[in-house]
């Protein structure tokens, strides 16, 4: 047992070991994830497991799950980008990493005349609740390398000879056999005996981003960890912004994308749930109203889409896209940034008292103190033109609602950020890509990247005894191979968890304790700044 001081107090560490040792569980450890009977589902049975308990504070304790740390280093490759052959069912279609099994064997047989080892393999995924599996498509690789430096240079000559391919690590395909190692972090929050807070933050506004270590600091936070999905290419909308629902202190922030999952917290650690909402927004004045488009972000840009009728190319959730809409109606808080978005349009500027002090067109600048906007653009600039009048009031309500179709009213104790897909629901493995937008129709090569291989994730949930659990899993090394979507259902299922969901993850995927990053962000430039994240804060008395 060891013993270490900090902030909180007196910290106690439990280390337990699995697999090639025998189970020491100790007596003293806290309540927290399953400490002996399960071991993670990943690999063969009979890997070496440690793990190692730290209460942070009273009902907070951190545990480092670390699986297969002695296995053998698996083999480098090369991946190459396959093109619409003249046995594809679509030649001109865009080269990609999977395609059907005749054009992926066609350039593999091309490639071993240029003197290259290649094969063509199939590549078959896991079924998920909602989704069918089976075989996902066909990739091509050359070759089978002792390091990446090896594997790179293979692709440069390849690329000598005309072809694009990236040098990618066996570990990462999401293969059983695999024998990791795996590092993965668990906070726990007993609510029975946590007396401190759990709540969302964003910084100082919306549109910026900041790292999680950075809103841990400024929060003075025992703990954190990235939360929900946010706008990252300005092209997409305003980096930093909540792609999908953000409550905040029981403010809507930002607007659901429509039915997926989201995680509610509760600042006094109780209640945590998975919800999967809807919304409604208006705009009254002079006796009629309007419908909104969204709230706090570009208007004409639906990040992960889920919107409304007419965005193109769909209004259902599909995660990683930007949806288009000419014609819409976005209301801004002073919580957007120092100046709301410009661009054609008008933008009716309300006081804190609801009162239209300024019609701008083109739209966008700064809001005064306390005040709110709603722009218009395209054809519903006329609609806007014909409620307002300077001088005029205008109310803006907002509606959320469950899948029951029940209204949803956050206290202002209430956070909720976005997520998906679901992972766990009553304690069974529920996974739902194609309902949360994870299936891209035409586009499998997006799905094997995304969901299908292993990369570093953070999910959520809450176990039966109504305990929180966050869990960050590092990935994109051969230190830690991450996890594929159904393996982060495994774990969240062996972990305890009743009902379970994903987080924004890949180099987002950050977890702090007492100040400092403990996990390993894979960016290149390390620490990535995200949009919110959950923090754990001190007790309070």
């Amino acid at each position: 047992m060891k013993k270490r001081v900090c902030g909180a107090g007196v910290v106690l560490g439990v280390l337990v070991t699995f697999g090639a040792l025998p189970a020491q569980a100790s007596s003293a450890a806290p309540p927290g994830p399953r400490q002996s009977g399960h071991v993670l589902p990943l690999g063969p049975a009979g890997l070496t497991e440690t793990r190692t308990t730290t209460t942070l504070q009273p009902g907070v304790t951190l545990t480092r799950i670390v699986r297969g740390e002695d296995a053998p280093a698996l083999g480098w490759t090369v991946e190459v980008s396959i093109p619409g052959g003249a046995t594809s069912p679509d030649p001109d279609a865009p080269p990609a990493v999977l395609k059907d099994e005749a054009s992926a064997k066609e350039l593999a047989a091309r490639l071993q005349q240029h003197g290259f080892q290649a094969r063509a393999e199939e590549v078959v995924t896991p079924k998920a609740a909602d989704y069918a599996g089976g075989t996902l498509g066909w990739r091509v690789r050359v070759g089978s390398f002792g390091s990446q430096s090896a594997a790179t240079a293979e692709r440069t000559r390849l690329r000598s000879a005309g072809y694009t391919g990236s040098a990618v690590y066996t570990g990462w395909d999401g293969d059983s056999s695999a024998r990791g190692p795996w590092h993965v972090d668990v906070l726990t929050i007993d609510p029975h005996r946590f007396h401190g807070g759990l709540e969302a933050s964003y910084g100082p506004d919306l549109e910026s981003r900041e790292t999680t270590s950075r809103l841990s600091q400024a929060a003075g936070a025992t703990a954190a960890v990235n939360a929900g999905f946010f706008v990252l290419d300005p092209a997409a909308g305003a980096p930093g912004d909540p792609a999908g629902v953000g409550v905040y202190d029981g403010r809507l922030l930002s607007e659901p994308v429509s039915g997926r999952p989201s995680l509610v917290v509760h600042d006094d650690g109780r209640g945590t749930e998975i919800a999967r909402l809807t919304w409604q927004g208006r705009v009254t004045g002079r006796g009629t109203s309007l419908g909104l488009s969204g709230i706090n972000r570009v208007p004409g840009l639906i990040r992960n889409c889920g919107g409304n009728p007419g965005d193109l190319p769909t209004s259902a959730p599909l995660h990683d896209v930007t949806c288009t809409d000419p014609d819409e109606l976005v209301a801004f808080t002073t919580d957007f940034g120092s100046s709301t978005p410009q661009g054609p349009g008008l933008e009716a500027v309300l006081d804190a008292h609801h009162r239209v002090v300024e019609l701008r067109s083109p739209r966008g600048g700064p809001l005064p103190s306390g005040g709110s906007s709603v722009q218009a653009t395209g054809r519903r600039v006329a609609e806007l033109t014909g409620l307002v009048r300077a001088g005029g009031h205008l109310s803006v309500t907002t509606t959320l609602r469950d899948r029951q179709g029940h209204r949803v009213s956050p206290s202002p104790r209430t956070d909720i950020v976005n997520a998906g897909p679901e992972l766990l629901r009553d304690g069974r493995i529920h996974v739902t890509p194609a309902t949360d937008g994870m299936v891209h129709p035409g586009d499998p090569s997006w799905y094997y990247g995304w969901v299908h291989k292993r990369n570093p994730r953070t999910l959520a949930g809450v176990d039966a005894a109504g305990r929180t659990v966050l869990v960050t899993a590092d990935g994109r090394s051969t230190a830690a191979l991450g996890l594929s979507i159904a393996e982060g259902a495994e774990v969240a299922k062996a972990l305890g968890l009743r009902d379970a969901v994903n987080l924004d993850g890949g180099g987002s995927t950050t977890m702090v304790a007492d100040g400092k990053v403990l996990n390993a962000p894979s960016d290149a430039t390390g620490e990535r700044p995200v949009g919110d994240a959950l923090l754990i804060l001190p007790s309070r008395h």
